[in-house]
């Protein structure tokens, strides 16, 4: 029987990433993977929608270019071709993870692990033994009971991706960060995209001020957003709500994500009080020590990065490098629409209520020189921080590069810095990022 100091079962950023930190350490491991290696993230979810987001984005700086004298027609989009595009994308990094398993001697086992107990698994009618087992086995799309959506062929985002033709038509049932962001996706290529939203709007987690720039934006692509939304019937290519018809021609259900709980109650784990996730306590251990679990399986954000941190401070801890959790105040959210939104931290409501007194600056980006220059003037930079010491509570950044320019703040804030070490920067000009040390300076 072939033994493992650790056996990862799920190769998804929380599984690949904590797979070959253990393999730095000098250890043993196995990864298993029932589906694609890399997971929802690579195959089903980040990387695709931000293929797509790219084509949208072209057909952007044509409507762009041709405003400022320079004369284009689009005269067809060939979708397939995009889609080709996409599944190059997805497998050049799909390569790279066996690439990384190879290089750090780590075995691939593609199946469905059976958790025999918890030092032993099997796969394939092959039974593994090992040290520690790391569950990082993800989620699955959560589709909303509603009345007459098992008569309809829907997508989800399991399935969005495989579509080879562009709809003439797309209503999206769900406006949180991945329906806005495939509404931003599709409408530029010429796809009437409605949302539906049955909260009282869309991007609840952003910033409410992120939120009316991107409503606005929406609006001047011809997407429909409706909010507060009852839907009270689907059928084949048409949504009754309480007011209205909706016609489509494609429908994507994307109303958040369930954690993938099988091996979990299999092996007898503790969940949390909501049964929602696996319990775990500050190390990412469960209720058995030996067996840790990680990302979407446990009350987190969803989102790949922290996932793959979670897993790099599990595996430490399994061997001896404890380490303090990963804090929520320091993951980055990021939403890639066109403006992009970017924030970490409290707002300022959350600082106020922690007992902060707090201080809040913005400026826009039509005040700034690159952003004036590339005709990017949507948007702002927020800083909340602290009044006294000048601690950075938080931030948000709205426009153009806002996914990369966040991490200029959120570096600042987890070297313990504040609003002092970025005025005392010097940024280069003419660049978006000078915006955060003027907004510094005036803090100060």
């Amino acid at each position: 029987m072939t033994k493992y100091d650790l056996i990862v079962i799920g190769a998804g950023p929380g599984g690949y990433v904590a797979a070959i930190e253990a393999a730095k350490l000098g250890k043993k491991v196995a990864v298993i993977e029932k589906h694609k290696i890399g997971g929802t993230c690579l195959n089903v979810g980040c990387i695709p929608s931000k293929a797509y987001l790219k084509h949208a984005a072209w057909m952007e700086q044509f409507d762009e270019a041709k405003a400022f004298g320079i004369e284009n027609d689009v005269t067809a989009i060939d979708y397939q071709k995009l889609v080709t595009r996409k599944d190059g994308v997805v497998n050049q990094l799909q390569q790279g993870i066996h690439y990384l398993f190879k290089q750090h001697r780590i075995d691939y086992i593609k199946g469905e692990a059976i958790v025999q107990s918890k030092h032993l698994v099997q796969v394939n009618d092959i039974t593994y033994e090992t040290d520690y087992l790391l569950l990082a086995t993800g989620s699955h799309p959560f589709v909303p009971p509603i009345k007459g959506l098992d008569t309809v062929d829907y997508h989800t985002t399991d399935t969005f991706f495989d579509m080879t033709e562009l709809p003439e038509s797309l209503v999206i049932i769900g406006g949180g960060v991945i329906g806005i962001e495939l509404a931003f996706a599709m409408a530029p290529l010429g796809t009437k995209v409605s949302v539906v939203e049955v909260a009282p709007d869309i991007l609840l987690t952003e910033d409410p001020e992120a939120r009316q720039i991107i409503k606005q934006k929406l609006m001047k692509m011809g997407v429909e957003v409706i909010v507060k939304a009852h839907i009270q019937e689907v059928s084949p290519n048409k949504m009754t709500l309480d007011n209205q018809v909706i016609p489509f021609e494609s429908l994507l259900v994307v109303t958040g994500r369930q954690a993938n709980l099988a091996l979990a109650e299999q092996l007898g784990l503790e969940k949390t009080t909501n049964a929602k996730f696996i319990q775990i306590n500050r190390f990412y251990q469960t209720s058995i020590k030996t067996i840790y679990a990680v990302g979407d399986l446990v009350d987190s954000y969803m989102l790949a990065h922290a996932a793959s941190k979670e897993g790099i401070k599990a595996v430490r801890h399994m061997f001896g490098q404890k380490e303090a959790p990963l804090s929520k105040e320091m993951i980055p959210k990021c939403v890639y629409t066109h403006p992009e939104i970017a924030s970490f931290g409290l707002t300022a409501e959350e600082a106020r209520e922690h007992g902060y007194d707090v201080q809040v600056a913005k400026t826009p980006y039509s005040a700034n020189g690159r952003a004036i220059a590339g005709n990017e003037t949507t948007g702002f930079i927020k800083i909340i921080s602290e009044k006294q010491y000048h601690e950075i509570l938080g931030a948000v950044i709205v426009g153009a590069n806002a996914t990369e320019l966040i991490h200029t703040l959120l570096a600042i804030k987890q070297s313990e810095g504040r609003l002092e070490e970025i005025e005392h920067m010097t940024f280069a000009h003419p660049t978006l990022s000078e915006m955060m040390g003027e907004l510094a300076s005036d803090m100060i």
